[in-house]
């Protein structure tokens, strides 16, 4: 064990390790940050949460870091709720029982193109008098446009885009026919065709509310066309929350599967190394019928005829993974290990079976089997992300595989969204490339004949 630790301070040497180490240990320090800052029941509530958890996010919005690289900048998602003290707000009594809440919204509009959507949600409460709500929209240049009129109830959204009377006043001022209501409030009317006018706008919404305990809170979203860190899917969904969470997914399905499969196969081949004839013959036999048995159909009728629960695949992979043809390989070196004269020496002050095995014949292949260990952990984060590309992935927890998944489904490629499907491939190829480069390292300092190239 002193000769492997002192072996692993060699891996000083290799830069390309070292950036591998770095690798490893961010996707190891994400792991395990991200459980605690968004817990297991948190990450289950949002990522399978519909429009009442992602209402105030935009549909297939691009990352915020686009318009980082772009000469056009799309526009962000604009959020006023009037129960977080946004705006400005004047309440009046006009009689005894009528008041009259005008809540003022104004932003700085200074993008290049126009919002995909406006909404406003109501959280209204009353008795029998539903409120009546009229809204203003009050342009750069001083020109105020009739937004419209709703009734809302106890819950309740109010859609510019949906309102037919309002789409027909901006055909008038824009002259364009069928001008959809994101464009014509924000249209410039000195320029030819639709262009946004930039400055600032305003939002008034004129409330009024006819009982004495009646209110009303509203929230304006004007959705943006970029979003968050890494952007949002065609449910609304904030893809940061399923590519944080994936990471502790990837990490402990690729590690647990390499540990579990590594040293059960050297435990397994060194008991039949050691106690010989039927045992070694049979574990031979398994291992040779196990290596024509094919692992993805079975993983595959397993998640579509019974579950598709994550830790069930893992214990496949690993139970089928166990006799492998590593087996074979640690057999024939355990063949060598065995006849070796500290073997002998062992027998004869009576050190019994166990402790030969596991106390002298295991640690001496621990050096060839660690950078092997290593570079096991992204092919079984590859098998995991694979399955649910195939739609066997776990239908709770979301992980980077599930991403590239729906992603397919909704034709993320063919309708521009290439973020999608980049962004956890991405950090699929990270994690390959940096257990990668300290396996390769980690066999040139472990192997002897690599040493001596």
């Amino acid at each position: 064990m002193k000769s492997i630790l002192i072996n692993l301070k060699s891996i000083r040497q290799y830069p390309s390790a070292i950036i591998g180490l770095i690798i490893i240990a961010l996707l190891i320090l994400t792991a395990i940050i991200t459980p605690i800052a968004i817990p297991y029941s948190e990450a289950v509530r949002l990522w399978r949460g519909g429009e009442d958890v992602w209402a105030e996010y935009p549909r297939n919005a691009w990352p915020v870091w686009q318009n980082w690289f772009s000469d056009v900048q799309r526009p962000e998602t604009i959020v006023f709720k009037s129960s977080d003290g946004d705006g400005n707000v004047v309440i009046e009594d006009l009689s005894e029982d009528t008041r009259e809440a005008i809540y003022t919204y104004e932003f700085d509009y200074q993008y290049d193109e126009f919002p995909p959507e406006l909404i406003i949600f109501f959280d209204a409460t009353f008795e029998e008098k539903q409120p009546h709500v009229e809204m203003t929209w009050l342009t750069p240049d001083g020109r105020e446009i009739r937004a419209g009129e709703f009734s809302p109830s106890a819950s309740s959204s109010f859609r510019f885009s949906q309102d037919s009377r309002l789409q027909r006043r901006l055909e008038r001022a824009t002259g364009i026919d069928e001008v959809a209501a994101e464009k014509g409030l924000f249209d410039d009317p000195e320029q030819e065709g639709l262009q946004v006018l930039k400055g600032n706008y305003q939002l008034k919404l004129s409330v009024l509310l006819f009982e004495d305990n009646s209110e009303v809170e509203t929230t304006f979203v004007s959705y943006g066309l970029v979003h968050g860190l890494a952007g949002t899917d065609h449910r609304r969904r904030d893809l940061t929350v399923a590519l944080l969470w994936g990471t502790p997914i990837a990490m402990s399905f690729g590690l647990i599967a390499a540990l579990g499969t590594t040293v059960s196969s050297l435990c397994i081949a060194a008991v039949g190394v050691w106690y010989g004839g039927i045992l070694d013959a049979l574990i031979q036999r398994i291992t040779e019928v196990n290596n024509i048995i094919p692992l993805l159909p079975i993983l595959i009728m397993v998640g579509t005829l019974y579950s598709r629960s994550i830790w069930l695949m893992l214990g496949l992979v690993i139970l089928f993974s166990i006799f492998g043809l590593a087996i074979k390989t640690y057999r024939a070196t355990f063949l060598q290990v065995r006849e070796l004269a500290y073997i002998d020496a062992a027998r004869a002050y009576g050190a019994s079976n166990t402790r030969i095995i596991f106390q002298y014949m295991i640690p001496r292949l621990l050096p060839l089997v660690i950078p092997g260990i290593v570079s096991l952990v992204p092919a079984f984060v590859f098998l995991e992300a694979s399955l649910a590309i195939l739609g066997l992935g776990d239908p709770i927890l979301p992980t980077w595989g599930k991403l590239i998944s729906d992603a397919r489904n909704q034709g993320a490629l063919f309708n521009g969204f290439y973020y999608w499907i980049i962004e956890p491939a991405a950090l699929m190829m990270f994690c390959g490339v940096g257990f990668a480069m300290v396996g390769f390292a980690l066999d040139r300092i472990f192997n002897p004949r690599l040493q001596e190239l």
